[in-house]
């Protein structure tokens, strides 16, 4: 038992417990999947289990595959492959197919994905003679997927009078024959969904003794991963399937369950001692992954959570390096100091790309990264999730703008003809495409000349009234409305805000937010003051505007770069690991999050969040917060994260905040018992100077040469000197952009490094 010698202690005392339930408490970066397989390795080699009579349950194909690959290389052999080993749903799809026949169903059954599901439902709906646009489908999905997760049917669904409640005040009564209608409708046509693969199973076992009595007499051993992520449903089906034997072992962290809006339950595992008898507890609290800087914050911060089962975080590993606390001015400026200090890593320390990683709290917040990241031409990749100008309700936005600028843009225009809805189906543009070719015009052509064309009826209207449309944001654009004040426009007129605004599941609010960052890089660029730097030179109009971002979105390094930058949201971090991590964000409603500190649990999820942030660091780790942040089209001044006040100040580097935060008299001066005096709770003392506003950086002003004048920089070329009026002397580093509208990157003397618009700077060539 070779094996057995590569533990710690706990570790150990973990794989060696044979029989009755076992709860491991896996702090973050502690082994636990170590402990998972080796304790599999060790039933089958030791005492003989049989592969076949253990269940294992993870979260991610990921994780099983991977723990099945631990488990052969152990055992040396291939037993591994007979173990029932994967997650909850391709697990419970495979007990499923061979005892369909008991739920009605064919044992070839279908498995709908969520747009299978989403399709069907909108058949229900327009079947109902329902309005989709108060009975959205992803919005009912969503609703039946919550239910069925709380092992709700239709009939419950329907007689529970506090779920009607909730309809009727979302002035959406008719959710539960909606349900009701799309599991006759899936029972019909021999599917599941994906959360029937759960719901079914617990039917299953709940309704047949006998196949309850089979499937607890084959599982003896039942292991399962992740165990605070599990939803009722999951809890459920586990409780039935161990009742016989008690052999349960849940591996998980309270301190890192941030999953409730999938429909996790903490309670889950804060509840798993009280639900067997002589329940075996053990702590796994040695971290392999972090300095102790890290964990030491991560410590105290975590502490302040009420609702959780004690345990301490340790490293045997030095300090290493404080963790740097940085303020900026605003959220681009946060985007450009993450950029730079990536950059001069990179050059100091010999870090890869790879080496990196970017957490937000909010989707909407790559935006500033990734438009600083490729300004510098770092890869990066958007890990779990699009890059912001790819992502659908960005790119319909955008579209509009696009066709405003350029009625001729036809892509732009077959995007955004029929969105929202307006009754110009597919059929009728596929007319107006074939006119267009046949007749040499263009697509926008047709539609102004749709009566000639042919059209009638209320297609001919939708048209007509599209076209209205379009030329009035043109005529707004004429009248020199500024991009933000004429997108706002588009954006009520056209309905896409609303559209996506009423929608309030998970996703719809990340998509409204996204499209509101939209607006805020918008209202950003049309106030701040015009300077060469940034190529925000000349008017502050739209098509200036789309001009900007095509250049960063056409300079698109990122693909198939295995050495890149990752950029994800916290929750897309779990599990995952760093050597340099960037926290962005940490201001109050953002980080807390506005929506989730109506309640205390509400609010220690969100702790919770930032536990997991910290932890995913094994080496560096700056949390950074913008003064000031563009939110609903207004500059909003912020107030620093109440999780920045609950770090210990020891560990914290407070050097990159700016005004005098090393006077050990101010913000550093502490009580005895090792508290800050900033975050004493009996009196409200001001702000230390690094949470003061801070100083946007200044321009080192240059005094022109006196026989300055504006040379020709048609040819410019890398590695000629240059003088620029304002920023002084410098040398061309490289050229990009366009043929039409090139861009210079100038590494100046006393202003570092910046990129000009030749077609609007004034550049002397110098030699």
């Amino acid at each position: 038992m070779k094996y057995l010698d590569e533990l710690n202690e706990p570790q150990r005392e973990a794989v060696l417990h044979k029989d009755g339930p076992i709860m491991i408490v896996a702090g973050a970066g502690s082994g636990k999947t170590k402990v998972l397989t080796t304790r599999i390795a060790h039933l089958m080699g030791e005492h003989g289990i049989d592969a076949f009579n253990i269940l294992a349950l993870t979260f991610t194909n990921k994780a099983a595959a991977e723990m099945k690959e631990r488990i052969e290389r152990t055992l040396g052999n291939t037993e591994a492959r007979n173990l029932y080993i994967g997650t909850f749903h391709s697990v419970f799809a495979r007990i499923l197919r061979g005892e369909a026949n008991k739920l009605g169903y064919p044992n070839n059954f279908t498995i709908y994905d969520t747009d299978d599901a989403k399709s069907v439902i909108k058949t229900v709906i327009n079947e109902m003679n329902l309005d989709d646009k108060q009975y959205k489908p992803n919005i009912i999905y969503n609703r039946i997927s919550s239910a069925k997760n709380s092992l709700i049917g239709p009939v419950e669904y329907m007689n529970d009078k506090g779920l009607q409640q909730e309809d009727a005040r979302a002035n959406r009564p008719l959710i539960g024959q909606i349900y009701d209608a799309y599991a006759k409708r899936c029972f019909k046509n021999g599917a599941m969904d994906f959360d029937d693969l759960l719901f079914k199973m617990y039917i299953l076992l709940k309704n047949f003794p006998e196949a309850l009595s089979k499937y607890q007499k084959k599982f003896k051993y039942i292991l399962i991963d992740e165990y605070q992520d599990t939803n009722t449903s999951q809890y459920e089906i586990i409780k039935l399937l161990g009742a016989m034997h008690e052999n349960v072992c849940v591996v998980g962290d309270d301190a890192q369950s941030i999953y409730s809006f999938r429909g996790a339950t903490i309670e889950n595992i804060l509840q798993f001692q009280k639900d067997y008898d002589d329940v075996k507890v053990v702590k796994l609290e040695q971290n392999y992954r972090s300095t102790n800087s890290i964990i030491k914050v991560a410590n105290q911060i975590i502490d302040k959570n009420k609702n959780q089962l004690p345990k301490k975080l340790w490293t045997d590993k030095a300090d290493g390096e404080k963790i740097r606390l940085v303020r900026t001015a605003t959220d681009n400026e946060e985007g450009k100091y993450v950029a730079d200090t990536i950059k001069e890593q990179k050059l100091r320390n010999h870090f890869m790309n790879s080496e990196f990683a970017i957490l937000y709290r909010t989707n909407a917040q790559s935006r500033a990264y990734e438009e600083s990241l490729r300004r510098m031409n770092i890869p990066y990749k958007i890990y779990g999730g699009l890059s912001f100008y790819q992502r659908k309700e960005i790119k319909d936005y955008v579209a509009y703008l696009r066709v405003i600028v350029n009625t001729r843009d036809e892509e732009a225009l077959k995007r955004i003809i029929n969105y929202p809805t307006r009754g110009i189906g597919k059929t009728s543009l596929d007319r107006a495409i074939l006119a267009a070719n046949e007749n040499n015009i263009t697509l926008w052509e047709v539609l102004e000349q749709a009566r000639t064309a042919g059209y009638k009826g209320g297609t001919l209207e939708s048209i007509e009234n599209f076209v209205r449309m379009i030329k009035m944001f043109q005529s707004e654009m004429k009248k020199g409305t500024n991009a933000y004040d004429l997108a706002v426009i588009v954006g009520k007129s056209t309905g896409i805000v609303k559209e996506l605004f009423n929608d309030k599941t998970t996703e719809g609010l990340a998509r409204y937010e996204n499209t509101q960052e939209l607006l805020n890089s918008i209202k950003e660029f049309t106030e701040t003051p015009m300077n060469e730097e940034d190529g925000e030179v000349g008017d502050k109009g739209l098509g200036t505007y789309l001009q900007q971002i095509t250049l960063l979105t056409d300079a698109d390094n990122n693909k198939d770069e295995a050495d890149s930058v990752k950029l994800m949201t916290i929750h897309a971090a779990k599990g995952l690991e760093f050597s340099c991590v960037f926290v962005g964000g940490l201001e109050e409603t953002l980080f807390p999050n506005a929506m989730s500190i109506n309640t205390r649990e509400e609010l220690e999820e969100e702790r919770r969040l930032f536990y997991v942030a910290i932890t995913r660091a094994k080496k560096n780790l700056w949390l950074t917060y913008a003064n000031a942040r563009y939110r609903f089209g207004q500059l909003q001044q912020n107030d620093p994260s109440r999780f920045i006040e609950e770090m210990p100040v020891e560990y914290i580097d407070k050097s990159f905040a700016g005004g005098g935060v090393n006077n050990q008299n101010t913000a550093n001066r502490q009580y005895g018992n090792g508290n800050p005096l900033w975050s004493r709770g009996d009196q409200a003392p001001a702000k230390p100077a690094y949470l003061a506003p801070a100083a946007r950086p200044q321009t080192k002003e240059h005094t022109p040469s006196a026989d300055f004048a504006a040379s020709d920089t048609s040819n410019l070329q890398a590695g000629q000197k240059v003088e620029h009026q304002k920023f002084g002397f410098g040398e061309v580093v490289k050229m990009e952009g366009a043929a039409h509208n090139p861009i210079a990157t100038v590494q100046f003397d006393q202003n570092g490094e910046k990129k000009i618009m030749l077609n609007y700077a004034k550049l002397r060539i110098v030699e």
